[in-house]
């Protein structure tokens, strides 16, 4: 009978092939790793790695008994999961990835909520400035298009933009009165945000394709972007939603111009792993579902992601 302990520290060093990064990953000194790995080679009988200058790999019986290992541990997991859902308690760690500019104040409410109910769950949050590839054990929530990926996709809503600029700047430069006007104005930027081109919308006048001029700032978060546009930096596109947030925090730090043009709609997806979720991510999203704001314009659903409520599985994945 094999140790589970020693098989997830062979794992972690094929993995990293390096004891340290495997002792961060496992949170175990490098002591009690190699002593692991030592006990496992003696139940086997012979070695499985071997160290090739600064990285260990798995030696020919390494790799086929890698394989084995892996089947383990993830039926162990599985077993795991399926006791879980025998009980009425959410526990288990949560990994739970937001873009950047939900992570404080919205998405940091929802979390807490959540953990208020459920004592014993351990959650993580990462911010994203880029999209994940992968979402395991959790799910993303993600503003602006996602594209293809790996994961299901349910849009929750969408954000308006709007043109923004401080009291300042236009006491200094003018207020602009037509799309054309913003042409000749500074333009404060997110990085990666399209192209120098945008089509503003309105109910009335359709659409009027804005030729953005030179940025003069261009940072990679909503939150950076809102200080520079609150400094006078120049005028910008925001998520209204957004901004109207933190104007309620911070009144007369900025203030909207052509309040009837809209820029490019942005969708606010949830992304979720396929197949059968854990009992902690589906009460995570069903608890997400109800946490949606008002302003969210269509809070949108999309019935092909529909997760399972809790307790329940689909007949496939």
């Amino acid at each position: 009978m094999y140790d589970l302990q020693e098989l997830e520290a062979f794992v972690a060093v094929v993995r990293t092939g390096n004891l340290t990064a495997s002792t961060r990953d496992l949170g175990l000194p490098k002591s009690t790793l190699s002593r692991r790995i030592r006990q496992l080679e003696e139940r086997v009988g012979q070695p499985l790695l071997l160290r090739q200058s600064r990285k260990i790999v798995p030696n020919d019986a390494g790799r086929v008994f890698y394989r084995y290992c892996n089947d383990i541990l993830e039926l162990v997991a599985q077993g795991r999961e399926a006791l879980d859902e025998l009980k009425a308690e959410v526990t288990g760690k949560l990994e739970l990835r937001c873009h950047e500019s939900f992570v404080r104040g919205w998405f940091s409410r929802v979390v807490e909520s959540f953990m208020s109910e459920h004592k014993d769950l351990r959650v993580t949050i990462h911010t994203q400035r880029k999209l994940p590839e992968t979402a395991e054990d959790g799910i993303c929530i993600w503003l602006g298009e996602t594209g293809e990926t790996g994961l299901r996709q349910e849009v929750l809503g969408v954000l308006e933009q709007g043109v923004y600029g401080s009291p300042e700047y236009f006491r200094e430069h003018g207020t602009p009165a037509t799309p054309g006007e913003l042409a000749r104005h500074s333009w404060a930027d997110l990085l990666g945000a399209g192209n120098t081109e945008v089509n503003l919308r309105h109910s009335r006048q359709g659409k009027y394709p804005l030729s953005l001029p030179d940025r003069r700032l261009t940072v990679d978060q909503l939150t950076v972007q809102g200080d520079a546009i609150a400094a006078g930096r120049g005028l910008g596109l925001m998520p209204i939603w957004l901004a109207e947030r933190r104007l309620r925090a911070h009144p007369d730090s900025f203030q909207r111009c052509l309040p009837e043009w809209y820029g490019p709609a942005l969708p606010v997806t949830l992304l979720y792993p396929h197949g059968i979720l854990p009992r902690r991510v589906r009460a995570f999203i069903a608890h997400l579902r109800t946490c949606i704001p008002d302003g969210w314009a269509g809070n949108v659903r999309t019935s092909a992601s529909t997760v399972p409520e809790i307790g329940t599985y689909p007949s496939s994945t």
